[in-house]
């Protein structure tokens, strides 16, 4: 700064702060770590919870997991989610969630739970990086269809592969379909399916199915369906979609390759619970168990989604068990005041 001398023209220099004035440390921000509501997964279910949480006014954390959307970010078309008249496409549909979500001020962490403590309150939810606190746990980690394990599986997964007959069965309209497996979920595929397909083929490694035997006569019955007894897929090919299947012969070891136009793989599901075994309280299956309503075998902790649910399986019934979930959180909070 300069100042003029009261007394003739000269200058003088008068020096701003210098280096030795002392100066306020920059300490790094605290990560918030206790939440109201923390819920374990983002697919449907956990997006649908932390809306109606955070717009009951609860602090609510998700903490999205390894795949943020679950199963429909592996999905393209959705036609039967209610909303929207043209279709939508799967991860489309579960960004406009999460979006949703984070207009209500849901926190969503994309991080990977590691551990849980459900015995004493607060609960407590471990991740790779931090250790969250809450008063409350929404569980919607999904389940995971079992896999026939081939390169063309993967390969062309969502462009003719599919694990749903529900959701896709209608976009194969007037072809061969093939349905793997031999149990109830798999009759049930293929009965559902020849709605829409020309013929259904279900693939079955053994000469006998281990389903129950009205679903067994349903399919046995239907012109529509062919069995391919004692075979496995060995590959599946095509230029940008399936466009044939390869069979082998468990007995003889012989090749067969067949025209389809997709192939549905109806092997069961796989329950993401293994974090919450000890924990809570499951079925023979891996499922977890609902006690009253939407809520665990441990008060406070609830769930929504695939996680429990092994018969609908469906993103709008997810989306339906998050907001059921978050109303019992409402009230199980409020009861706590």
């Amino acid at each position: 700064m300069i100042m003029m001398s009261s007394n003739d023209s000269s200058t003088v220099m008068e020096e701003k702060g210098t280096d030795d004035e002392p100066k306020t440390p920059d300490f790094p921000k605290k990560t918030k770590t206790s939440y109201d509501v923390i819920i374990i997964g983002a697919g449907p279910a956990g997006y649908t919870a932390g809306i109606y949480c955070s717009r009951a006014r609860h602090d609510t954390l998700l903490i999205s997991g390894l795949l943020p959307g679950g199963q429909l970010m592996n999905t393209t078309d959705v036609e039967n989610y209610p909303g929207f008249d043209e279709g939508i496409m799967g991860p489309d549909l579960m960004l406009t969630m999460r979006k949703q979500a984070e207009r209500m001020n849901t926190t969503i962490m994309d991080d990977v739970v590691v551990n849980v403590d459900f015995r004493a309150k607060p609960f407590k939810v471990l991740t790779g990086s931090e250790e969250y606190e809450a008063k409350a746990v929404i569980v919607c980690t999904g389940a995971t269809p079992r896999k026939i394990g081939i390169e063309g599986e993967q390969t062309f997964s969502g462009k003719g592969v599919s694990y749903c007959a529900t959701c896709d069965g209608a976009f194969f309209r007037d072809q061969d379909i093939a349905v793997v497996g031999g149990g109830d979920s798999c009759m049930e595929e293929a009965t559902f399916l020849t709605k829409f397909a020309s013929k259904v083929h279900i693939i079955h490694r053994r000469d006998t199915f281990r389903a129950s035997k009205i679903m067994q006569e349903r399919a046995l019955n239907n012109e529509k369906i062919e069995v391919h007894w004692n075979s496995t897929v060995e590959d599946i090919k095509g230029d940008q979609k399936v466009q044939q299947i390869i069979l082998k012969d468990t007995k003889t070891g012989e090749n067969t390759t067949l025209k389809m136009g997709g192939i549905f793989v109806a092997i069961g599901h796989e329950p993401n619970t293994e974090l919450f075994k000890n924990q809570l309280e499951m079925d023979e299956n891996g499922y977890i168990i609902q006690k009253n309503n939407t809520e665990t075998s441990v008060k406070g902790v609830f769930t929504a989604g695939d996680v429990h649910d092994h018969r609908y399986r469906q993103a709008v019934t997810a989306a339906g068990f998050g907001c059921m979930s978050a109303i019992d959180v409402d009230k199980y909070l409020s009861e706590q005041k």
